[in-house]
């Protein structure tokens, strides 16, 4: 009779995960949410919630081995299916869950209770970001945050002379801190982090009617489990039309400095001046125009008799007879400069 000896927890695989809550539609960013989810908005010609989990891969410097999305289930096929070509495309599993109801952070999070074990990190697909620092892995929990001019918009940590996040507080009245929670989080064992919040629910413990991360994050605090800051360089928001379209301008800067190619061969250029940086897809084609500094051109996309610059600009648009500056087109979309005839969607500006 063969006994079974148990796996000694060294020899164990360890699973790294990406947990990423986006189920929100983005109402802030409409009309550009009313068909695509914000976390797919391109940004220097990729999806957001791409360059978000990349980033992370690269902080986190080892294997991923799944990236689970937690969404709206009215997201629809071709999303789920756009999803797992990111979680492929860094060579991890993908796994989708459904949000039924707009409860919280700490009730998204939960929607993804089966793959919540082993060292994981949850981040927010609404926010991008550069760092370049060492996560401490050594620590049960890692927030990851950056110092701000005004702490009094943001939930901020305080820290011990240890460097220990040692207390936790929304928006302050008065200054305690100026390092901002930025909405990506490690955590050693995210289990740990289930049961908390399963307790949260359990005693229906609501903020504003809905449940939260932290106050799972805080139940660990109280057991005596560690967490520490990690500090990013720069801190990018999606949230609406001007800071989105100012965030594409800010990576696509970071990308030129780090030499990546953003224009692409195909690109059909007649008479038509590039100034970078820009990122400009396959196939777009650029006559009597002037382009840049810090456009992003989707694929397919006509730009004609036009001067664009710090704008975004989506996949298969038309533009003719336009002087544009801070704009923001969408797929599919025909705008033409000399015409008054127009029909536009819900939540459009024109300014």
């Amino acid at each position: 009779m063969n006994s079974i000896q148990a796996i000694p927890e060294a020899l164990k695989k360890i699973e790294m995960k990406i947990i990423v809550p986006m189920a929100g539609r983005g109402s802030r960013l409409r009309p550009h949410t009313l068909t695509v989810p914000k976390p797919l908005i391109p940004i220097a010609g990729k999806p957001i919630v791409h360059r978000l989990v990349e980033d992370i891969a690269k902080v986190l410097d080892e294997k991923i081995d799944e990236v689970a999305f937690i969404i709206a289930e009215d997201f629809g096929e071709k999303v789920e299916k756009d999803l797992m070509k990111i979680a492929n495309s860094l060579g991890a599993k993908g796994t989708i869950y459904y949000q039924d109801k707009p409860l919280g952070t700490g009730h998204a999070i939960m929607c993804a209770k089966e793959s919540l074990s082993g060292p994981a990190v949850i981040a927010y697909a609404d926010t991008l970001f550069k760092a370049d620092f060492n996560l401490d892995k050594s620590a049960d929990g890692v927030m990851w945050v950056k110092k701000v001019e005004n702490p009094s918009a943001f939930g901020v940590v305080q820290l011990n002379q240890a460097g220990e996040i040692t207390d936790l507080v929304e928006k302050p009245e008065e200054f305690v801190s100026d390092l901002a929670v930025i909405g990506i989080y490690y955590f050693k064992d995210v289990e740990v982090l289930k049961n908390e919040l399963q307790g949260v629910l359990d005693d229906k413990l609501t903020r504003g009617g809905e449940y939260q991360i932290n106050d799972g994050i805080e139940r660990m605090r109280a057991n005596g489990l560690k967490f520490v800051p990690g500090k990013v360089d720069e801190w990018m928001d999606c949230g609406n039309k001007n800071v989105t379209v100012e965030t594409n301008g800010r990576m696509l800067n970071f990308l030129h400095q780090d030499g990546e190619k953003l224009i692409s061969d195909s690109v059909k250029i007649r008479n038509a001046e590039i100034t970078e940086p820009c990122y400009i897809g396959e196939n777009v084609e650029l006559v009597n125009a002037k382009i840049g500094p810090n456009v992003s051109i989707g694929d397919g996309s006509r730009i004609e008799d036009s001067t664009i610059k710090n704008s975004l600009i989506q996949t298969e648009a038309v533009i003719k007879n336009a002087s544009l500056d801070n704009a923001m087109i969408g797929n599919h979309a025909k705008f033409d400069g000399n015409f008054t005839q127009i029909s536009i969607g819900d939540y459009s500006v024109l300014e």
